[in-house]
């Protein structure tokens, strides 16, 4: 009866050491193994995923996980990351208004003033960001005020110039041959209302630093402040010692900025913002400038990129899933990895993602980003499942015939995820 005992005792030790071991093996192969599977179904056999447990860094489920492939708007993860990390959650973008002469005890400007943009998305009219950002927007009327007020502007002699020079006058991306495209509105260094002719976005405007100097004018007038109703484009010459800035209005923080266009994955925003930062660290205010900024900040973060615009309307712009994952690794570490993170669409609750992940564990627990091209689909993000754990994955479906099906597959990923 002892030798049955201690045999039974040796045997339940014996059990208690193995088991542990080998039952998460076989479930994370399993898991595995379904996760491939419904990649393949949703997006085709040129579809690749990488999901990496951010505690560890160890590879939880892969498939062709080094292969680039089209990034679509998966690559706003690229530009805004390095947004927040070259300008900081913070930062403003300043417009302003310049004079090139004296202003008299009367208040009578003796020369001309230059509306001089800094590269601000959401410069415009309360009516229209109101409408369709939420809210979000810098309220160019409020340089009249100031003017009016602060300054005791009365009259001007000369006339307003618009000064758009920060950005290049390309207007659009590789895609649609750098000219205005109808997915985003004409991008300049002084947008209004994000390109629209009017507060109704019905239709693009030709020149959107003309419509901003136009409307200016127009409460300048309003307002009382003498100035000619004819505008002009002009850059203030700030070496001259009579030029200096007398009213201006900021953006709002970058942050806010980064949050709008990954969770509604906004084009013209991320195409900005791209040209902002070649503007400020690339030495000058173009596309490929921006793109080269946004490919060393990657390379720097241990990930890489083939970068040609800001949102990912262009298919030639490229990552892995392993690239992404890397990314999104590294910025969690980093000390603005917080922000980041919460820019992110919540899964079931935000933007892109509002109507998806109903039912499975990723809804309200998984942090991501969408990205849509024909033929190609991708879901890249966080998931922070109940046990505490942190998932990091990235989804890129390169030959989508069905986009719901492959929303599905994504979805059912990501639940999968959430809760391993």
């Amino acid at each position: 009866m002892r030798r049955s005992s201690c045999l039974l005792v040796t045997l339940l030790l014996l059990l208690a050491v193995v088991l542990p071991q080998a039952a998460p093996a076989a479930t994370g192969g399993e898991l595995c193994k379904a996760l491939r599977a419904r990649l393949v179904r949703g997006g085709g056999q040129a579809s690749g995923l990488l999901v990496v447990d951010a505690k560890t860094g160890r590879p939880v489920c892969a498939r062709a996980a080094r292969r680039q492939r089209p990034l679509a708007s998966n690559m706003k993860l690229f530009t805004t990351s390095t947004v927040l990390s070259r300008f900081g959650p913070d930062a403003r973008i300043a417009t302003r208004v310049l004079a090139d002469g004296p202003i008299d005890r009367h208040g009578v400007l003796h020369g001309n003033l230059f509306l001089k943009g800094g590269g601000d998305p959401t410069l415009g009219s309360p009516a229209f960001y109101d409408a369709f950002h939420g809210g979000l927007g810098t309220n160019i009327f409020a340089l009249k005020r100031q003017l009016r007020e602060r300054v005791g502007l009365t009259r001007v002699t000369g006339r307003l110039y618009a000064d758009d020079t920060i950005f290049d006058r390309l207007r659009g991306v590789a895609a649609s041959g750098y000219a205005t495209s109808v997915e985003i509105g004409p991008l300049s260094g002084l947008d209004f209302d994000s390109g629209f002719a009017d507060s109704s976005a019905d239709g693009f405007a030709t020149d959107p630093a003309k419509v901003a100097a136009r409307k200016l004018v127009a409460g300048l007038r309003g307002a009382g402040i003498a100035i000619r109703p004819q505008i002009a484009l002009g850059e203030a010459d700030e070496a001259d010692r009579e030029t200096r800035s007398i009213a201006a209005v900021e953006s709002p923080t970058m942050s806010a900025i980064v949050n709008f266009t990954d969770v509604n994955s906004d084009n013209f925003f991320a195409e900005m913002l791209i040209k902002l930062l070649g503007a400020h660290f690339g030495g000058e205010g173009s596309t490929a400038a921006g793109a080269s900024v946004v490919e060393q900040f990657a390379r720097a973060k241990g990930s890489g990129v083939h970068a040609v615009d800001g949102s990912g309307l262009t298919r030639s712009g490229r990552a892995s899933p392993q690239q992404i994952v890397r990314l999104l690794e590294a910025m969690r570490e980093s000390k603005i990895g917080e922000q980041f993170i919460s820019d992110l669409a919540l899964a079931g609750h935000e933007g892109t993602v509002a109507d998806r992940m109903h039912g499975t564990a990723a809804d309200g627990r998984c942090r991501t980003k969408t990205g849509t091209l024909t033929g190609v689909s991708n879901l890249s993000g966080y998931c922070f499942n109940r046990d505490g754990r942190v998932m990091i994955f990235s989804i890129l479906m390169s030959g989508v015939r069905d986009l719901n099906l492959a929303h599905a597959e994504q979805d059912l990923i990501a639940g999968a995820v959430a809760s391993y």
